[in-house]
């Protein structure tokens, strides 16, 4: 189901999500009216993502954070705090990914909270408690999914088969996707197999997928990067022969441009591997849009620069372009 995306709005420095864990409180469908479609709200596409296509014509969707939004940094504006409380259910990540959201959920709000609902043996742990990013490992976020497809049967029972149904075809796909990505990134050289990132967004897809994962910042980029660490990242490149870093769609890029540029100083050619979705999904009624199209992008993008074997159009073969 397409979604709306609501307006793209600046964003701002954020705080941890603490006050995010709260109960979920159940609202039933007829309270909406009987037969129309329940109003959820997410917080961001890949949550959003999941819930269209699950939930289908029987809710009517709302994302806050839209294409190239950083939800550490966003703050909800006034139309954002006013429809909060019209939802009957408001699907939101947790782990401090929303950080500026915190006063806006801390209120007696159906809040479901996901990613702290996923078994904690699946977490992986971040500088300030838990790395937010798991939707970066398909499997995990396929578990997520479940939690939704949940969720709405508690508040519409009548529409059970259906999202049972929609659940099962997103979870076939997700596992597909899944099963291609363990078969591909090990087909890039294993000495070339570092992922070099702004920030660090990607502990669990380099637990999935076998890869290494390094950044310019942590999970939280809250700031841009010192001079001192921009020469520490450009010193650590040059020392073990790194050539390759990417750029994020959701943070700008003068922070590893100018890591390319200390590392050229010290003689060491490091080049840009292509613009991943890491925060943020792609452009609205696109493939990279949707949470499949993401991530086929970044493997596909990832393989291919570090000179793995990926087809240039990616798993699906839908993807517009590879860099």
């Amino acid at each position: 189901m397409p979604f709306l995306l609501l307006p793209r709005r600046r964003a701002f420095l954020g705080t941890a999500l603490s006050a995010l864990a709260l109960p979920f409180l159940a609202r039933p469908a007829a309270a909406q009216g009987e037969g129309a479609p329940l109003p959820i709200l997410a917080t961001t596409a890949m949550l959003g993502d999941l819930a269209g296509r699950i939930g289908g014509p029987r809710i009517r969707l709302e994302v806050l954070m839209g294409e190239g939004v950083d939800p550490h940094l966003y703050r909800p504006s006034r139309e954002d705090m006013a429809r909060l409380p019209r939802a009957s259910l408001v699907l939101a990540h947790g782990l401090g990914l929303e950080g500026r959201m915190a006063p806006a959920l801390a209120r007696p709000l159906p809040v479901a909270t996901l990613s702290e609902e996923v078994p904690p043996a699946n977490l992986l742990p971040a500088e300030a408690g838990q790395d937010p990013h798991l939707w970066m490992d398909l499997s995990l976020w396929s578990l997520v999914a479940a939690r939704i497809a949940t969720r709405l049967k508690a508040l519409d029972p009548a529409g059970a088969p259906l999202f049972e149904a929609n659940l099962s075809d997103l979870q076939e796909e997700l596992r597909s996707l899944d099963a291609w990505a363990i078969r591909t990134i090990p087909t890039i050289p294993e000495p070339r197999r570092v992922l070099v990132t702004a920030h660090g967004a990607f502990a669990y897809f380099a637990r999935r997928y076998g890869i290494e994962a390094l950044s310019l910042q942590g999970t939280h980029p809250e700031a841009e990067p010192s001079p001192r660490r921009i020469r520490e990242m450009a010193d650590m490149l040059a020392a073990r022969g790194i050539g390759t870093v990417f750029l994020e769609s959701s943070l700008p890029d003068r922070p590893l441009r100018a890591v390319i540029e200390a590392a050229a100083a010290r003689g060491h050619r490091v080049v840009i591997g292509g613009e991943l979705y890491t925060d943020a999904m792609g452009g609205s009624g696109t493939y990279e849009g949707s949470y499949p199209g993401m991530m086929d992008h970044n493997l596909a993008t990832i393989t291919r620069a570090l000179g793995g074997e990926a087809p240039e159009r990616g798993f699906a073969g839908r993807l517009a372009r590879v860099s």
